[in-house]
């Protein structure tokens, strides 16, 4: 099954929900149905006696989901730590068919689904089930999200390597988070690097958005910005 995308990242921190939520707006501006999807999420907090993970939130704000939250986040978390680690530490269950149970649902209300990992590809969710084994069970295209800074062109080799070496596919990287802080020769030759040594497209360098506030699901201009910076239509593709 293979009806979206899976936005994985260099690391924790470089953006995968911004970017995520951007294009959950964008393709839906195009008058497709879009359906979004943050499988484990950790680092929740309680609203309403129930526990809700603030990305998530911020993703059904931009792409104005109606979607069950147990749908969209099939497993929150409380403690802010890589899902094995809050197993082990918590004593927390993580139902990896609860997780497919889901997505499975969200293909079958949506034309296309754009699902958000935790942490990078290698992130392990149980013992023996990693973010790539998540990308392989589902089917689905990978985007890439980078940094743009020092340090990006070999944190991005590393994941493009180790998603060839699991056998996915994946449509392209994103640089996220441009501005005059990364405009050295180093930010602006690093696109260019990646995409030469990795054989892998560049879709696109997402510029910051000091209007984005995840903690207050503020998210600016981000829609509008994707639209006009990323391939979308090779993303859909």
């Amino acid at each position: 099954m293979n009806k979206g995308v899976f936005i994985t990242g260099t690391d924790t921190g470089v953006g995968k929900t911004v970017v995520s939520a951007g294009l959950a707006g964008a393709i839906k501006a195009k008058g497709i149905d879009v359906g979004i999807m943050k499988p484990v999420a950790s680092g929740a907090t309680w609203h309403n006696g129930k526990l809700v993970s603030n990305d998530v939130r911020f993703l059904v704000n931009a792409a104005k989901s109606n979607d069950d939250l147990d749908i969209i986040c099939p497993v929150c978390i409380e403690p802010p730590l890589a899902p094995l680690s809050a197993t082990l530490l918590y004593n927390i269950e993580i139902n990896i068919e609860k997780i497919h149970d889901a997505y499975i649902k969200l293909c079958k209300k949506h034309d296309f689904v754009i699902v958000e990992g935790v942490g990078g590809i290698l992130a392990p969710i149980t013992d023996n089930y990693l973010v790539s084994d998540m990308i392989k069970a589902f089917g689905m295209s990978a985007v890439i999200v980078s940094r743009p800074g020092l340090g990006t062109i070999n944190h991005s080799l590393l994941t493009i390597n180790e998603a060839k070496r699991n056998g996915l596919e994946i449509k392209g990287f994103i640089i996220n988070g441009m501005d005059e802080k990364h405009s050295g020769l180093a930010e602006k030759s690093n696109p260019e690097v990646i995409a030469r040594l990795s054989g892998v497209p560049l879709l696109g360098i997402l510029p910051f958005d000091p209007k984005v506030d995840e903690s207050l699901l503020k998210a600016g201009d981000i829609v509008q910005l994707l639209s006009q910076h990323i391939d979308i239509e090779k993303i859909i593709s």
